[in-house]
């Protein structure tokens, strides 16, 4: 069984004897009006939703609506945070403007705030300070929390872009993210570009950071995988482990001295202990379950590797092989236990990449080696790299 991991480990590593590389809210309510003094208002509505009502100390209120819009306006939108940053730390990093409010929200593998800053001048004033300054080696993005149409390029794309991915994440198992389709301009148009040629794609379901941050939660107790994907940069090789058909999106292990090693220590530590894991109980198998199942490497033949369980019907289960990218159904009574957290400790092998031109044919590239560069990441996705192969 152990000289059958160390052949495994001899085709994911890459070697060229065995494996070859490959080159309604907008519509107006009717309003009914009537003269009225204000004595009568008073006494007839403590709460007048159409007129100023006095307050205790006899000044007047500003109605509920603009009292929120009044709010919207002096708050700042602080975008591109570290994912382990605290309220207090976003405070600190505001506190010339003297932030009044902070509220810290993470979607997925992104996090983001909103400050209330107190007025319009200190929203100016920070954005004018902050908004592209490095933080933590990320790039900030501040802007205002006023949906006022006048508003620089520069700093629009933020808000726009959590709206579209808040509505996204909501849409959980059940959906598929909706990307627009650009329509190129007529070619007399000026300002042609070449991004308004190109067709968007939904990021499938197991690729999103709002799955892989649950991923990572239970199964290895910790998000740090996520905040090593931006550093990946410049020429690469990718090992494909698995591919989206008719998406340029694929699974790919990223070829280095540390995958390396860490291949080796985890294949062989399931080489030791596959046969000593017991079966998994019927009773035990549900969604969220950590365990060991075989994984077919093709013509390789199967291997027992670590899997998620996504879900459960009857008598069979849909699991994510972590380390591979891939989901299948099998029989709950194959699941074998591996709930120690020492089988955890190696983050997964694998992770998301997009293809920057064309789409991979699944039967071609799995289990083969890409050579090429990283161009970038997806805005909305940031952990999912764009990669260009060589010709």
């Amino acid at each position: 069984m152990f000289r059958g991991r160390e052949q495994q480990l001899y085709v994911l590593t890459g070697c060229a004897r065995v494996v070859r590389a490959s080159h309604f809210l907008h519509k107006q309510l009717p309003i009914t009006t009537e003269r009225v003094t204000t004595r009568r208002c008073l006494q007839t509505q403590p709460e007048c939703a159409t007129c100023t009502s006095p307050t205790q100390d006899g000044s007047s209120s500003t109605p509920k609506r603009a009292r929120e819009f009044k709010k919207r306006e002096t708050e700042v939108y602080v975008g591109n945070l570290p994912l382990d940053i605290s309220e207090e730390e976003i405070r600190c990093l505001l506190k010339d403007f003297s932030p009044l409010h902070v509220h810290r929200v993470q979607n997925g593998c992104r996090c983001f705030a909103f400050v209330d800053l107190g007025s319009t001048q200190k929203v100016a004033l920070a954005i004018q300070a902050l908004n592209g300054k490095l933080f933590h080696k990320r790039k900030l993005y501040v802007n205002s929390n006023n949906r006022s149409p006048k508003r620089t390029p520069d700093v629009t794309e933020r808000p726009q872009e959590l709206l579209i991915s808040e509505k996204a994440s909501a849409q959980g198992f059940a959906g598929t993210t909706a990307c627009p389709q650009l329509t190129p301009k007529a070619s007399g148009e000026p300002c042609e570009t070449e991004k308004s040629k190109t067709s968007f794609f939904a990021v499938p379901m197991e690729m999103r950071g709002s799955f892989l941050v649950l991923l990572l939660r239970e199964c290895f107790r910790d998000l740090g995988w996520l905040a090593t994907i931006p550093s990946i940069s410049g020429e690469v090789g990718l090992l494909v482990t698995s591919t989206v058909p008719q998406t340029p999106f694929f699974w790919a292990m990223h070829i280095t001295e540390t995958l390396h090693q860490n291949m080796q220590a985890l294949f062989s530590a399931l080489a030791e202990a596959e046969e000593r894991q017991p079966y998994l109980q019927d009773s035990a198998v549900r969604r969220g379950t950590r365990g060991l199942a075989k994984y077919h490497l093709g013509d390789y033949g199967p291997a027992w590797n670590r899997c998620w369980v996504l879900d459960r019907v009857d008598s069979w289960v849909v699991v994510m092989f972590v380390d591979f990218g891939r989901s299948a159904t099998i029989p709950v009574q194959s699941l074998r236990t591996l709930d120690g957290d020492n089988f955890w400790t190696i983050p997964p092998l694998t992770q998301p990449f997009m293809l920057e031109k064309g789409i991979l044919s699944s039967n071609q590239v799995i289990h083969r080696i890409l050579k090429g560069k990283i161009t970038g990441a997806l805005n909305l996705e940031s952990h999912i790299l764009k990669f260009e192969e060589f010709e």
